[in-house]
């Protein structure tokens, strides 16, 4: 499986309408990498590739999604992506964590073992 691309309407549709909903509610059974990259950055182009083994190592436990932020300048805004590659991470339960900038694929793997496919419990109180 290959990452997949994004634009507005997919991302409503996929991921999370932030036109019907205040509060974050992830849409997917999967937990996710949202990728939001453009064409001319560097750093974005290194990370691609990586992204695109992962996304076959890891393809029934969870998703990889991009979004080009030239071409979806809205998402990105919702997001406030400021520097690009960012990323946001969606855990099993859902819970999303944004982070910028470019990783190396063991920092990866570490984040979908440790967060996304085993999520950290919350302490129940």
């Amino acid at each position: 499986m290959a990452t997949t691309q994004l634009n507005e309407e997919t991302f409503k549709e996929l991921i999370f309408n932030y036109d019907t909903h205040q509060d974050w509610a992830y849409k997917g059974a999967l937990p996710a990498i949202i990728d939001f990259y453009a064409d001319w950055c560097g750093p974005c182009k290194m990370v691609a590739p990586i992204l695109e083994e992962l996304s076959d190592e890891y393809a029934s436990k969870i998703n990889i999604y991009k979004i080009d932020t030239e071409a979806q300048l809205e998402l990105a805004q919702v997001f406030g992506i400021q520097s690009i590659p960012s990323f946001l991470f969606i855990d099993a339960n859902g819970k999303p964590m944004m982070q910028a900038g470019a990783f190396p694929k063991s920092s990866f793997k570490k984040i979908i073992e440790e967060y996304l496919i085993n999520p950290p419990q919350e302490n129940a109180e």
